[in-house]
């Protein structure tokens, strides 16, 4: 597929997912949005450096202590109850002590989030995160591993031992093969935190790359950032692909 039908079919899809929405929200979409929706559009950042120097800002707060809990009131859910516009949108892990919406300190409306045991993913988690770079021009995909991942390790000794996983956990440790097999070859005294972040790499080079994200990394309009957190500092590490 050339770059106008690649072109063609996001403008598509964005027609589709709008209309999808007016119908499942029915006379509610018919209301006008609120006169401080214009404000919203200003303040949210257009740049993939700029979404991303939010975010490190969010998280140095995080790690200090100093938190703004921006947009989290009655007036923010009201400003945003009929539009959203995200800024960036993070694929992470299911792990209770990694809420990107908390460890960025955003607020209501500010991100996409998409958790899947140790970032696996598939073509419906690759579909949500594709959502926002190809409907409403988000500007930032981030893809967070760290530290001491469960899901991580569990698919390690899996691969490692030759024993399956029970149930639909096995779809995990299959997702994760090639992040084993990478930390296989590059060693190293932790096995389990070389292949998370191999995990972190690989899934990111593959959303900067496809054939529908790889066309707004070219021209600048969306970055890919692979990162880390540290569950004993707070602070996220970039590993690759930060904006400049």
């Amino acid at each position: 597929m050339d770059e106008a039908g690649r072109l063609d079919r996001r403008a598509l899809l964005a027609g589709g997912l709008a209309g999808a929405t007016v119908a499942l929200t029915g006379c509610s979409s018919t209301r006008a949005a609120p006169a401080a929706t214009t404000a919203l559009a200003r303040a949210r950042p257009s740049t993939p450096a700029a979404a991303f120097a939010r975010l490190v800002e969010g998280n140095k707060r995080w790690v200090s202590g100093a938190l703004h809990h921006p947009d989290r009131d009655p007036n923010r859910r009201q400003l945003v109850a009929q539009q959203q516009e995200p800024f960036g949108a993070v694929l992470s892990c299911i792990d209770s002590r990694v809420p990107p919406e908390l460890l960025f300190d955003t607020g209501l409306g500010d991100l996409y989030v998409m958790r899947t045991g140790g970032e696996a993913v598939g073509p419906v988690v690759t579909g949500s995160v594709e959502y926002g770079p190809m409907t409403s021009g988000t500007p930032l995909i981030v893809v967070l591993g760290h530290q001491r991942c469960g899901a991580v390790e569990a698919a390690h000794k899996s691969l490692r031992g030759g024993t399956p996983l029970p149930g639909n956990l096995q779809a995990i440790v299959k997702a994760l093969r090639p992040a084993y097999e990478q930390a296989v070859r590059k060693g190293g005294a932790d096995p389990v935190d070389t292949m998370a972040r191999a995990q972190v790499t690989l899934t990111a080079t593959a959303l900067r790359s496809n054939q529908d994200l790889a066309p707004l990394v070219r021209r600048g309009a969306l970055a890919v950032v692979g990162a880390y957190y540290s569950l004993d500092t707070g602070v996220v590490e970039v590993l690759d692909g930060a904006p400049s």
